[in-house]
C-alpha cells in the first residue's frame, strides 16, 4: 500500500510523505482513530517508502486531491511493484515487524522483548527496519514498560509505529514518547468509491452501506451488500411518515415501518434486533444530512448525497430543532438495543418522541 493508493486523509498522508522524503520522520509514531479508516495502510505506506527498490519520485495525483489542503507535493512513494514492495504488502519481508494480540487477545510482554532484541541489530536487508504495533491498547502493562527504553531511544535504523483506537488505554509514558497523528472518519463518498471500484459493490448498496457506516471502511466491509439499502429505504419511509403523522394512532403506524417484517423460520430475535440496529444507524446518517440542509441549505457534505431529492423535501419538515430532537431520540433507541429492549417498544417510543 502506497501513499498514493490510501483513501483519504490527504493532508494528514501528505505530511508523512513528505518527512519520509525529507528523512525527518520522528523514530516513533501513535497513529490513533476509529477502526477501519487507514492507520494501519499508512503505517504500511511508511513501511514500502522506506525500503522500496525503486521509489516513485511524484505524487502528483495525490496532491492534486488534497491541492484544497495543501500546495506542497511530496515525491517520494513506493512503486507497489518492486520485489521488496510484494513481499511487505504480503507480510514477508524480514524487516517489517508486525505484532498482533495473540491467542489471549494481548500483546505480551514477551513478544516486545523478542522486537527489542530485533531492533538491536541493523536491517538484514532493507534500509530500515519498521516495527508496527497494532491494536496497541492491547499491551500489557509490563509489556508497556519494556518498550519504554526503546521508544525514547529507538536505533537509528528503526522505526516504530502505533497503531490504535483507544490511545487512553496507554499509558501516559508510552503516549507522551512518541508523537501522535489522529485519524478521522472517511467521507462516505471515499468509502462509497472504493466499495464500487475495489469491492464490486453495486453503487445504491455502496452508497447505502457508506452512509451507515460511521466513516470506517473497515466496517463497512463487514457489512453485507443490500442490507443496508433496504434499512435506508425503510428509514427514509419512517421520516416521511412521522412528518405527516397528525395523531398518536398515525406515529405508531409510521413506527411500524422500523419493525421488519415476520417471516415463519427466518424472524428471529436476533434477526429483528440486527435489522432494527442497522435502520436506526440509517435514520442517525438522514437526521445529520437533514439538520446539515436545515442549517446551511448546503448539499456538500452529505453522507446520503444519493437521496439528495428526499433529503431537501424533509428538510423543511424537520426543521427548527426538530431533527436535533429526533437525533437525541434515535441515540436513545440505540441505546434500548444494546440493552435488548424489544424492538416494538422501540419503535413505538421513538415514533412518540420524533
Amino acid at each position: 500500500m502506497s501513499f498514493r493508493l490510501v483513501v483519504g486523509h490527504h493532508a494528514l498522508v501528505l505530511l508523512v510523505a513528505k518527512a519520509v522524503e525529507n528523512d525527518s520522520l520522528p523514530p516513533s509514531l501513535l497513529f490513533t482513530g476509529p477502526d477501519g479508516v487507514g492507520k494501519r495502510l499508512v503505517a504500511q505506506a511508511i513501511a514500502q517508502a522506506l525500503n522500496c527498490d525503486s521509489p516513485v519520485r511524484s505524487l502528483q495525483h495525490l496532491a492534486d486531491v488534497a491541492r484544497s489542503q495543501t500546495d506542497r507535493t511530496p515525491e517520494l512513494d513506493a512503486c507497489d511493484c518492486c520485489a521488496s514492495c510484494q513481499r511487505i504488502a504480503r507480510g514477508t519481508y524480514a524487516d517489517v515487524v508486525n505484532v498482533v494480540p495473540g491467542e489471549n487477545g494481548s500483546i505480551t510482554v514477551e513478544q516486545i522483548r523478542k522486537v527489542i532484541d530485533q531492533t538491536a541489530y541493523r536491517p538484514f536487508e532493507g534500509r530500515r527496519r519498521v516495527v508496527i504495533i497494532n491494536e496497541a491498547d492491547r499491551l500489557v502493562q509490563p509489556a508497556q514498560n519494556a518498550l519504554l527504553k526503546t521508544l525514547e531511544e529507538p536505533p537509528a535504523s528503526s522505526q516504530f509505529v502505533l497503531v490504535t483506537s483507544r490511545p487512553d488505554t496507554l499509558r501516559d509514558t508510552v503516549r507522551s514518547r512518541c508523537p501522535q497523528l489522529r485519524f478521522g472518519q472517511l467521507e462516505a463518498t471515499d468509502i462509497a468509491q472504493v466499495l464500487v471500484g475495489t469491492h464490486g459493490f453495486a453503487e445504491r448498496d455502496a452508497r447505502a452501506t457508506a452512509a451507515t457506516a460511521w466513516g470506517s471502511l473497515g466496517r463497512a466491509l463487514e457489512s453485507v451488500t443490500g442490507e443496508f439499502t433496504v434499512s435506508r429505504d425503510a428509514a427514509v419511509s419512517v421520516l416521511q411518515a412521522l412528518s405527516a403523522a397528525r395523531d398518536p394512532r398515525a406515529r405508531l403506524e409510521g413506527g411500524k415501518i422500523l419493525l421488519t417484517e415476520k417471516r415463519r423460520g427466518r424472524s428471529t430475535p436476533t434477526v429483528e434486533r440486527n435489522e432494527m440496529l442497522r435502520r436506526l444507524q440509517a435514520l442517525t446518517s438522514l437526521l445529520r444530512d437533514i439538520e446539515l440542509l436545515s442549517v446551511s441549505g448546503n448539499m456538500r457534505g452529505l453522507a446520503n448525497a444519493d437521496l439528495r431529492d428526499s433529503l431537501a423535501a424533509l428538510a423543511p419538515l424537520y426543521g427548527r430543532g426538530r431533527s436535533r430532537n429526533a437525533f437525541w431520540a434515535v441515540d436513545r433507541a440505540l441505546e434500548a438495543v444494546g440493552r435488548n429492549v424489544s424492538p416494538k417498544v422501540i419503535a413505538d417510543w421513538l415514533a412518540c418522541q420524533m
